[in-house]
């Protein structure tokens, strides 16, 4: 009986370029660098074995981070020969769960010698790949990081200082695909047509006087913008004259500015309509903006008024800011003049300026919460200037830090 051979020839299929997708999947670093400087640094030796000295917290790829410097060790001398080395570690200092990173740790060398001493996870092979944070307290660094004998005579010290620099990477990964090609858009110019439409005054069918001068707008417009403007101009409660509307308590160009967020919905010039080329006149406008904000009802423009004076906080106007931020509950601004008039160089400045008569006589209440920020300030620069301070820990996790001031 015969076999007959038969061969069947299986064609690869035919794809058209139009049906094959592609991605990427990218593994990056997020690099971020810290400096931290131990101020008398032999009034922190003798905290004590497992005692240190910690940096203010740092964000580096969307975790916080924390600097740990252990005078006299971090592990009981029984263990190792850790007993003459000072201890150096970088932890995670907020939640995270196996977050994955490379560090650098480097003692700088104060003599401009550049023999700085370096622990460096980057520019060399890995063979089990970045290290593995696991939970909030994790730690990498050395336990025998310098003999402290060596260290108390070397160039690292300088003036009873220690600079350190940490650099933390935090290692993300993300998949990349072609974006589809689109149509690339203008920018939106409604702001500029409305704008336009102000400064034409076609059609304007109410006015203001502000300060002796009168102004032209359209009711339609400023309702559409402002809550306070469309009870007035429609509501119940509306002018009985609606030719001309006069405005009390604020200046011409304050209510000018006004009008030019309405329609162009951005910031003016501040300069050129406070009339004065300084930098305090473009200050003072920003405040009474933020206050005619306030009182009609336009937070965005509030928004931006803040967002220029945190900017442009100064010893001779920040009482006067901290008055009105308060007033107007702008917490963000309040809190930048908190911090900037606490500060030791600022606050005896600050207190000889007329602002501050008017803070203490408009909001009394703001000098205690000041006194609190300068009590919080104090205490912080009391524990980085090397006094130390003691963390407390509940199952690995920081719920708190405790200053600890030696006496002689």
């Amino acid at each position: 009986m015969g076999f007959s051979e038969v061969c069947v020839e299986h064609s690869r299929p035919t794809i058209s370029s139009s049906a094959l997708t592609t991605s990427i999947s990218r593994t990056e670093t997020v690099n971020g660098v810290h400096e931290f400087k131990i101020t008398g640094y032999s009034l922190a030796k003798g905290l004590g074995i497992g005692r240190y000295v910690a940096s203010d917290t740092f964000t580096v790829g969307g975790y916080s981070w924390a600097i740990y410097f252990y005078p006299d060790g971090k592990s009981p001398p029984s263990l190792e020969d850790n007993a003459s080395y000072a201890s150096l570690f970088i932890a995670l200092a907020s939640e995270g769960t196996d977050v994955r990173a490379l560090f650098e740790l480097t003692l700088l060398d104060q003599s401009d010698k550049g023999k700085h001493k370096v622990h460096s996870h980057f520019n060399r092979a890995l063979e089990s790949g970045p290290y593995t944070l696991k939970y909030r307290g994790s730690m990498w660094g050395y336990k025998r990081f310098i003999k402290r004998a060596y260290l108390d005579s070397s160039d690292y010290l300088k003036d009873d200082c220690l600079l350190i620099k940490c650099i933390v990477g935090v290692v993300k990964s993300h998949t990349e695909a072609p974006k589809v090609p689109s149509i690339p858009l203008p920018p939106s110019d409604i702001g500029e047509q409305f704008g336009q439409l102000l400064e034409s005054k076609e059609r304007t069918d109410v006015n203001f006087e502000v300060d002796g001068q009168i102004f032209a707008a359209h009711k339609l417009v400023l309702a559409a913008r402002s809550p306070v403007f469309r009870a007035q101009l429609f509501g119940p409660m509306k002018e009985k004259s609606m030719q001309c509307i006069k405005i009390d308590d604020m200046e011409a160009p304050v209510f000018k500015a006004l009008l030019h967020f309405i329609y162009w919905d951005d910031l003016p010039d501040m300069l050129e309509l406070a009339g004065l080329n300084s930098k305090g006149a473009s200050t003072l406008m920003a405040q009474h903006l933020l206050a005619a904000a306030d009182r009609y009802g336009l937070e965005r423009l509030r928004l931006l008024c803040e967002v220029k004076l945190c900017e442009d906080v100064a010893i001779n106007t920040v009482a006067t800011t901290l008055a009105l931020a308060e007033q107007h509950h702008c917490f963000e601004l309040k809190n930048v003049c908190l911090k900037f008039i606490a500060t030791r160089e600022n606050l005896r400045a600050v207190m000889q300026t007329e602002g501050y008569e008017y803070l203490k006589e408009s909001c009394p209440s703001v000098l205690t919460e000041l006194l609190e920020v300068v009590v919080r300030m104090s205490e912080h620069s009391i524990c980085v200037s090397g006094y130390g301070s003691e963390t407390i820990m509940d199952g690995g996790n920081l719920i708190g830090r405790r200053v600890k001031q030696r006496i002689f």
